[in-house]
């Protein structure tokens, strides 16, 4: 019994003397003009709670980039199609939009493929069109092999298809409405062919105030490379970024 009292009597010293301490530290830190709260971890310590990994930070980085995939379509970029809309240059591009596609994919931003994909009848297409559409066929008919993708080039789960039956990706299509959503400020734009769908695209995206409007300019084409060039003089003059696929990924 003796021996439990005594001790008993130790630890009731202890707790003292802990809690003499305790109010001793905090009127230090008190007078000091220090808290009294325990720091923890902030966002910009190595050993923070919320540090993430650099690649979801690159992620992050890219979240508000679209990638706007256009026309690369078995009839205008293959030459066995023998599609009347063959765009000369477009085969060579083939394997610099994979890619580009590549490089958006592992930076998180989102991916949209538009493509044409017309009535068989053809009374969706442009007038001076209309002539090739006879017998439920011509260039880019909805269901036929020259609508398809080019070889090598696939849609994946996460990216988006967008069917347009002019030249602007915007013109008469929910493209806007559905970039906007996502809060997407930036597009870079890839395909074919310059002097048409993607010029048009890019200057009503300049016109619908995206902030940076990006043209690869070794992942796009034309009939003949002075016609591509002369378009990307045209669109570098109103703001728009053209470098090369490798000067982008930097």
């Amino acid at each position: 019994m003796p021996s439990h009292l005594a001790l008993l009597s130790c630890l009731l010293v202890l707790v003292l003397s802990l809690d003499k301490f305790l109010l001793h530290y905090l009127k230090r830190r008190w007078h000091s003009g220090g808290s009294i709260i325990p720091r923890f971890p902030t966002a910009t310590s190595p050993f923070s709670f919320r540090s993430q990994p650099r690649h979801m930070a690159a992620a992050g980085r890219w979240r508000e980039t679209a990638m706007l995939v256009i026309d690369m379509q078995k009839d205008f970029v293959d030459p066995a199609m023998a599609s009347p809309m063959l765009v000369a240059g477009g085969e060579a591009v083939i394997p610099t939009v994979a890619e580009a596609v590549a490089v958006a994919r592992e930076r998180g931003i989102f991916v949209v493929w538009v493509v044409r994909e017309h009535d068989p009848s053809g009374r969706d297409v442009e007038l001076f069109c209309r002539h090739l559409y006879s017998g439920g066929k011509g260039p880019t008919v909805k269901g036929l092999k020259g609508a398809e993708l080019a070889d090598g080039l696939v849609i994946k789960e996460g990216d988006y298809k967008l069917v347009k039956t002019r030249f602007s990706a915007f013109f008469a299509t929910h493209l806007d409405s559905v970039l906007k959503t996502l809060g997407i400020k930036n597009l870079v734009i890839v395909g074919v062919q310059t002097p048409n769908c993607i010029r048009q695209t890019v200057f009503d995206a300049v016109e619908l105030d995206y902030e940076k409007v990006t043209v690869l300019i070794d992942a796009t084409a034309a009939a003949r490379p002075d016609i591509h060039l002369s378009n990307i003089r045209d669109m570098k003059t109103i703001g728009v970024e053209t470098p090369t696929l490798e000067e982008w990924r930097r």
